[in-house]
């Protein structure tokens, strides 16, 4: 998913999910500055054909776990954005079915840059999954601050 955009408005975890998460059935269960842990119930709509949770659906969960890592906002109602330029994975294991978990990080930010590093864990709590991405705040997006929803 290397360079589409995150638009991430949610200042608590009670705000509706974007659309993409609900297509995977992805949850923010935790989320703060620098760090986010997102679910994934994996069902019979996630796999693969070898009856294994499909490697997108991981390499989503890193993916959205960075994001939200990097896109919290400390003023309710504001927004943050960003978009994907890098991301990487390594599959460790696999998974059959259950919940997945996974951990987002930033390890590094600058002016307009963040780096994060992305688990994913089975429901036993193996690693099946690790990754790092690299993201580009939109304009307004920099400070943790964000600016105003468009509407808003």
């Amino acid at each position: 998913m290397p360079a589409h955009e995150s638009a991430m408005s949610r200042t608590d975890l009670s705000d509706p999910p974007p659309p993409y998460h609900e297509l995977l059935g992805i949850r923010l269960i935790e989320w703060r500055d620098g760090f986010a842990r997102v679910v994934c119930d994996a069902g019979p709509q996630h796999m693969n054909r070898s009856g294994i949770v499909h490697g997108g659906v991981m390499l989503s969960l890193i993916d959205q776990a960075a994001a939200f890592a990097g896109l919290w906002c400390s003023v309710p109602g504001n927004l943050r954005k960003a978009v994907t330029i890098d991301l990487d994975c390594r599959f460790t294991g696999q998974v059959s079915g259950g919940e997945i978990v996974a951990e987002g990080k930033v390890v590094s930010r600058g002016r307009n840059i963040f780096f994060a590093r992305t688990e994913v864990f089975d429901a036993a709590g193996r690693m099946v999954a690790f990754g790092a991405s690299t993201h580009r705040w939109r304009k307004g997006s920099e400070s943790v601050e964000g600016s105003p929803a468009e509407g808003a």
